[in-house]
């Protein structure tokens, strides 16, 4: 059906607002209405590694300019520095075709995230903009990419518990709705794939996913094989690959999670994963070395310690609703005290400890359930439950502790009867907190395990999402 645009009077607001709602043309008005008619332009007069050197335009640190390379083709560059009237920038693509004297148009804004209800069920790269081949996204809003913390006074009390769907976590170390834990490993020993049975398994409205600096093999296989058709329906995935450049790595860590800021000034409960945090730190890093900033504890400057806490306080609860936050941390040379996976663990509230040592003798997932700790647990959970756990806890200390003893054969059955029940119940112990990547367990059936396993009857209100609740 074609329509005549020429027969519609716009000299009204009413028939403007026609425009604006039967042809749906207000991105278009917005877009205008946003337009800055002046443009401040400069030139490139060096390149240097991922710094790029530009005399003028007037802009602002974080400012997001235009590179043009040629009639046809143009890249995006942040700004990172300004010296007197240089300007330095990195770019979001590679600096391959860039020449002395190539224009850099300034746009007078920060990077800004397009948001919306739309955006489930997609996946977008680090500007934003989508990355799946199913079209444009059209917005509801726009969101800062860089944007504080809410406010600490207004902040909603974190006293539900959310399913994660991973019986070790669900039962020993409960999470609450809004709250942040971090997962922390070394390479290969499982921390993508917790992720994803999380993913798959939780009760969260709205699941945002960073990939930041993955491999490209990784990312189809999350998609596709990890959160599949249903969990992908609700869920945004933010893709920054490790082969892109620096910035898009570090942005990529803020556009996901402008994304989950969104979905929570609408009211919903956002589960937001982060794979993963070092990624991001060494983004930074990599970007303040080439801007002059001199290093500092192990080769990261000090900007990189600014970053992560102003990353990280961004999630949590707000005055309207949740982000429940997994971030991975992956740690150098399996050592827990490393800077980064030491700053990371003191902002969060909570920590998962994956182990090497329990992933080489399958036992997935790879959970050191007593090097890790959820701060919240006892606000999120019944009395009884706390007991349950506490006693399983007991019972795997006891056995750690005298381990050696046990295996060599010279603990004689009787000694101690602490020794004898963690014995007795180290297989049952292990079996439940063993768990196949595809297995789903909800959260009755968790604490069901939970109480026949430690013995503790627990009372109907520990299965309310709020067992505190009064009656």
């Amino acid at each position: 059906m074609a329509f005549d645009f020429g027969t519609i009077e716009t000299d009204s607001l009413e028939n403007e607002e026609i425009l604006k709602d039967d042809f749906e043309f207000s991105k278009y008005f917005d877009q205008i209405e946003s337009a800055e008619p002046i443009m401040y332009v400069g030139y490139v007069t060096a390149v240097n590694g991922l710094e790029i050197l530009s005399k003028g335009p007037i802009a602002q640190i974080g400012e997001i300019c235009t590179i043009r390379l040629g009639k046809e083709r143009s890249i995006l560059a942040e700004v990172v520095g300004l010296n007197d009237k240089v300007v330095k920038l990195t770019a979001y693509a590679d600096t391959a075709g860039i020449e002395i004297g190539c224009e850099v148009i300034g746009s007078g804004k920060c990077l800004q995230v397009p948001v919306g209800m739309n955006l489930l069920g997609r996946t977008i790269d680090a500007t934003g903009r989508p990355c799946d081949g199913l079209g444009e996204i059209v917005p509801e809003a726009y969101y800062p990419a860089v944007a504080p913390a809410p406010d600490a006074m207004t902040k909603m009390e974190i006293n539900r518990r959310i399913t994660t769907g991973v019986r070790a976590i669900d039962s020993l170390l409960t999470i609450g709705k809004g709250q942040r834990i971090g997962i922390f490993a070394g390479s290969g020993v499982g921390k993508s794939t917790l992720l994803s049975m999380v993913a798959r398994n939780t009760d969260a409205e709205i699941n945002v996913i960073g990939l930041i600096g993955e491999r490209g093999r990784e990312v189809l296989d999350f998609i596709n094989r990890d959160l599949g058709e249903e969990g992908m329906k609700r869920s945004v995935v933010v893709v920054a690959k490790g082969d892109e450049p620096s910035i898009c790595r570090m942005r990529a860590a803020q556009v996901c999670t402008a994304v989950a800021e969104y979905f929570r000034d609408q009211g919903k409960d956002v589960m937001l994963m982060m794979d993963n945090v070092t990624r991001f730190a060494k983004a930074q890093r990599e970007i303040s070395l080439s801007n002059g900033e001199p290093p500092a504890q192990n080769g990261y400057t000090p900007s990189v310690f600014d970053a992560i806490p102003k990353l990280l306080e961004r999630t949590g609860t707000n005055a309207k609703g949740t982000i429940t936050a997994f971030y991975a941390v992956l740690v150098d040379g399996d050592d827990m005290n490393e800077p980064i996976a030491d700053t990371v663990r003191g902002v969060l509230d909570g920590h998962i400890v994956l182990s090497r040592k329990l992933a080489a003798s399958y036992h997935y997932p790879a959970i050191d359930v007593l090097a890790s700790i959820s701060r919240l647990s006892k606000r999120v959970t019944g009395k009884s439950t706390q007991r349950a756990a506490g006693k399983i806890r007991e019972l795997m200390a006891v056995y750690q502790n005298n381990a050696q003893m046990i295996n060599a054969g010279i603990y004689v059955k009787g000694s101690s009867k602490s020794i004898d029940e963690a014995i007795d119940k180290y297989e049952e112990i292990e079996d439940f907190l063993k768990q196949e990547e595809e297995d789903h367990c909800t959260m009755d059936d968790t604490l069901n395990k939970l109480s026949a396993l430690s013995g503790i009857e627990l009372p109907e209100k520990d299965y309310l999402e709020n067992p505190n609740q009064k009656d």
